[in-house]
């Protein structure tokens, strides 16, 4: 899988310097799927998981080019999309403009509407997933980068960092969300055993 995405992001990273709406496309195409599924889970209202997910499109389509790959474009992306998550709740009610190529309509629209694979329908795995929901939003957003997207810390530390985080912070930021990640199972396991989630 990692071989594989870093061959989709060397196609991108070398179609951008020649035609950066097909670049664009292909990066929408290859990451959207994911990164809907994970504004969904964040909101958990499909309507502004769409509207940020629109914004996190416009946002791509615009910046890709000046894209300096310090990060891999998985992780610019989940940037991009918490950037528009929060301009989304910020203003759910703002519109913004969109004049976008065709193509990349399209591309949108092409984005299978599916969310994160869901857990096997059971009671205790429900009760598990609500006590991940009822998290902080911080916490909340490491578990499903961790857990559901199988991310890096690096690169969960990139992808949560604010603008204008130093890079050589990294490791220190890296380590921070692993201990912050841990400390958030031992709570949820205390927790489930608390409510007799985990049997015996």
């Amino acid at each position: 899988m990692a071989d594989d995405r870093e061959e989709i992001e060397r196609t991108i990273r070398e179609l951008v310097a020649v035609d950066a709406e097909r670049a664009t496309t292909l990066a929408i195409k290859e990451y959207g799927p994911e990164l809907l599924g994970f504004l969904t889970a964040m909101t958990r209202d499909r309507g502004r998981a769409d509207e940020a997910f629109s914004d996190l499109c416009e946002r791509i389509w615009k910046s890709l080019p000046a894209f300096r790959w310090e990060a891999s474009l998985r992780t610019w992306a989940y940037q991009l999309a918490r950037h528009a998550l929060h301009r989304v709740r910020r203003d759910p009610r703002a519109r913004v403009d969109r004049n976008l190529p065709l193509s990349i309509v399209t591309s949108i629209a092409a984005v299978p509407r599916t969310e994160t694979a869901p857990f096997q329908r059971s009671e205790v795995k429900s009760e598990i997933r609500a006590m991940i929901e009822a998290l902080d939003p911080e916490d909340y957003e490491i578990m499903i980068l961790r857990l559901d997207r199988g991310m890096a810390w690096k690169d969960i530390a990139d992808a949560i960092a604010e603008e204008g985080t130093p890079a050589a912070t990294l490791d220190q930021r890296a380590a921070t969300c692993r201990k912050r990640y841990e400390r958030i199972k031992a709570q949820l396991k205390v927790s489930a055993a608390d409510r007799g989630l985990l049997g015996d």
